[in-house]
């Protein structure tokens, strides 16, 4: 009896060992994006008419202070993962994340919208970062794209259907307080499956650290974020994808709202690049596990560029829902394999910091996007800043190229 006790409380690897726990993560991480896809469609034209916002920057201002506070958290939540545990980390994050929609439906000016987006920074570097590294843990080295692929798939399909299914209320039944409700449902969920049913990976940490052959960093900041050529690498094109994000998340709502297009359309445009996004990667996830790394992150961003700069040409509905589409598959072939390239060379107990650092950088584009974007806009007009983010974004797609080993080691 001791010993069939011992043997059924050894920690596994692998994703049918831990389906049950995975799936479960993969669900909270949906709840986790779709507080994302609250304010997607929405916030730039509350921003307008609400708070009677002119200025570019003004209205980006929003992205600018959810970039920074959710870049820093990620760095955070690298060490406080290793130091208060995965499962933790993730109900705190969800702490932060219950007080967002009250303060959108509420919010008496945009200072308040503001300061909800530091909340809601905070809620996603703390909430997303845990679910990535917990679901690395339980996958194992063979399937680290399908984990990535899987965990993406639901964040940003969620994005894209709660960015739909708020503009949608708002189009019907105002921008407040009606669409804010499901943030409050969606917090709620995600708190109370957090606490009762998620899992700490603490084992599964300990078991991958005995055998993993793989050298510890000798210093993770400076190797991920430029150093080591494949970390380094894939750090740089996380930060301008994610930047090229913040500048369509901010201004392609306007562009679409000035092109005199309705709510509805507007919210179906800006759904569908996150949409395909998310269901892309279930197949993009299995393609990292599968294909050289490099060739897809080259494409991935190349793609991404072309279809920037094809926004710059687009006149009717038709073609703008084609470039959200190309947009969705470029960022799908990047996003799980980022990730999976990072844990292909890390150590299991430098993992959590490494992923921690690399997201730093990556949602840092968030505001250094918004900052562009807004500072051109106003300067010159929106038509130079959309040139400007995707040239380079072209750019990165070089680096990889140029710089990323084509038979990567660690």
């Amino acid at each position: 009896m001791r010993i069939f006790v011992f043997m059924t409380l050894q920690p596994s690897i692998g994703l049918k060992a831990n389906w049950k726990q995975f799936s479960l993560l993969v669900i909270v991480n949906a709840f986790v994006g779709g507080m994302v896809g609250l304010e997607r469609s929405i916030l730039p034209e509350l921003a307008v008419q609400t708070f009677h916002l002119a200025a570019q920057s003004a209205i980006l201002s929003f992205i600018v202070v959810f970039g920074l506070t959710k870049a820093f958290s990620n760095y955070f939540a690298g060490s406080l993962a290793q130091r208060v545990g995965r499962k933790n980390l993730l109900v705190i994050g969800w702490l932060f994340g219950i007080p967002v929609p009250f303060l959108l439906m509420y919010a008496p000016s945009w200072g308040w919208i503001i300061a909800a987006n530091v909340l809601l920074g905070i809620n996603q570097g703390l909430a997303w970062s845990s679910t990535v590294v917990m679901k690395i843990d339980l996958a194992g080295e063979k399937q680290r794209g399908l984990a990535m692929g899987l965990n993406e798939f639901a964040g940003y399909l969620a994005v894209g259907s709660i960015a739909f299914f708020s503009g949608f209320i708002a189009h019907h039944y105002g921008l407040r307080p009606y669409p804010f409700y499901l943030g409050i449902a969606m917090a709620f969920i995600g708190m109370i499956l957090s606490v009762l049913f998620v899992k700490d990976t603490h084992t599964q940490v300990a078991l991958a650290a005995k055998e993993s052959y793989i050298k510890r960093l000798q210093n993770p900041f400076w190797e991920t974020t430029w150093k080591h050529r494949v970390l380094g690498t894939v750090t740089q094109a996380g930060l301008i994808n994610n930047l090229n994000d913040g500048m369509l998340w901010g201004i392609l709502p306007v562009i679409l709202s000035a092109k005199g297009f309705t709510l509805t359309q507007i919210a179906s445009i800006v759904a569908v690049y996150p949409i395909v996004w998310g269901i892309s990667q279930l197949g993009t996830g299995i393609l990292a596990d599968k294909f050289p790394k490099k060739q897809l992150l080259f494409w991935g961003m190349f793609g991404q560029g072309l279809a920037i700069l094809a926004l710059l040409f687009a006149t009717n509905f038709n073609e703008f829902i084609g470039i959200s589409i190309l947009l969705g598959m470029g960022t799908a072939m990047v996003y799980p394999t980022f990730l999976a390239s990072i844990a292909d060379h890390t150590h299991p107990l430098d993992r959590a910091k490494s992923i921690g650092i690399f997201r730093l950088w990556r949602d840092g584009g968030y505001a250094i996007g918004a900052l562009l974007t807004g500072i051109l806009a106003d300067w010159f007009n929106i038509q130079t800043a959309i040139a400007f983010i995707g040239g380079l974004t072209l750019i990165s797609a070089l680096v990889i190229w140029i710089r990323m080993p084509r038979r990567q080691s660690s």
